[in-house]
């Protein structure tokens, strides 16, 4: 079976990303007179499939990393609800079960939401639940990353990944405020907080009382507010309210469990997020319409970190490769680092700048500086 490039990098209609679709006539481009770096670069990455014979969603190691995780968050409970470990044996099972929903969220439930995972819509959505298995709604990070993220990247008070509200100030468009000089300093306090902020403030924000234009304008179904609130009461239930009702455990110990876990999950999922976007030397456009081509704005504002240590991108479901991933949404992550190499040659090519990291180390830290700038100067 020979996989056209169409089926590649095509968006669907319901999103807005700023790399539009691009349906071919033909699979193949005349490189002679397609002389601009986008369209060079579209049909390099659009061929790898094609060349290779392979498809563009899930292969053997994205299910295997799907069963995996699943494996553990499931297995983790069951061990608990079976044995019943007391003290520090619940904790450590109670905390696997944590890293599991992390290694899910940034694994599957990203990539799925992206219908990167099966060409079957039924599979991605079904995966896709891992969010409300998480406590946080999968329709409603699908708008926000879709609309709020992809469509607008950097873009001050469009951008979504960049609201700052009122505690940061990631882009030079925001009000400086006398508590962002210290923002460097308390950053990952308050990046731990994340998910926290998710299950218990951001969803309800979003659905009832959200800030954004475009939210206001949808009719959320009525099957949406159903399972925004079954999703959060299973979520609540076996990680909080279970323990104590059925293993007796010390209502203090579950509920320092169950900080612990999101402080890890909303820190990891952060600081994955973060260093590709808001670092010293990604660009902040004034509007969507700054650059020419969509491609170009994702160069400009999109930095890859660590994207020769197959052991980062398999924890992070390949965003370290961030640039492909914006380039190729609708790519099952386990093919990005290939994607990448084709990134780097044409853009060094071109004489397109490209942005990265050694490290993700050296990603936080490039961060951090960005904060401090941000903290300091107008």
């Amino acid at each position: 079976m020979t996989f056209e490039p169409e089926a590649v990098i095509a968006q669907e209609p319901e999103t807005a990303d700023l790399v539009p679709s691009e349906i071919l006539g033909s699979p193949i481009i005349d490189l002679a007179s397609a002389s601009s770096f986008p369209k060079v670069l579209r049909h390099r990455l659009d061929r790898f499939f094609a060349d290779q014979n392979i498809s563009p969603k899930a292969d053997r190691t994205m299910w295997v990393k799907i069963a995996v995780g699943l494996a553990i968050l499931v297995g983790a409970w069951i061990v608990l609800y079976t044995f019943r470990p007391g003290s520090w044996k619940f904790l450590a099972l109670y905390l696997l079960g944590g890293l599991a929903q992390t290694f899910l969220l940034l694994n599957i439930a990203h990539d799925s939401n992206h219908n990167a995972i099966s060409s079957r819509p039924g599979v991605n959505k079904t995966l896709n639940y891992v969010f409300d298995l998480c406590g946080i709604s999968s329709y409603m990070w699908r708008f926000l990353h879709h609309r709020g993220h992809h469509s607008c990247v950097n873009i001050h008070e469009e951008d979504d990944a960049i609201s700052g509200r009122g505690i940061f100030r990631f882009t030079p468009f925001e009000t400086r405020t006398p508590l962002h000089r210290f923002q460097h300093i308390y950053a990952l306090f308050f990046y731990a907080l994340f998910s926290l902020e998710y299950v218990f403030v951001k969803d309800f924000e979003c659905f009832f009382s959200p800030s954004h234009e475009y939210l206001k304008r949808i009719k959320h179904p009525l099957r949406e507010y159903v399972i925004l609130f079954a999703g959060k009461g299973l979520y609540l239930a076996y990680m909080l309210v279970l323990p104590v009702i059925v293993l007796r455990e010390s209502p203090l110990q579950v509920a320092g469990a169950f900080l612990l876990v999101h402080l890890i999950v909303g820190l990891s999922v952060t600081l994955v997020f973060q260093t590709t976007h808001t670092i010293d030397s990604t660009y902040f456009p004034s509007d969507r319409g700054e650059f020419d081509n969509g491609v170009y704005h994702i160069f400009a504002t999109t930095a890859d970190y660590a994207t020769e240590n197959p052991l980062v991108g398999w924890l992070t479901g390949g965003l370290n490769h961030h640039i492909v991933h914006h380039l190729c949404p609708f790519v099952c992550h386990t093919h990005y680092a290939p994607l990448t190499r084709i990134v780097k040659e044409t853009a060094e090519e071109f004489g397109v700048p490209y942005r990265q990291n050694p490290t993700m180390s050296r990603a936080i830290r490039h961060h951090l500086i960005l904060l401090k700038q941000l903290g300091n100067e107008n």
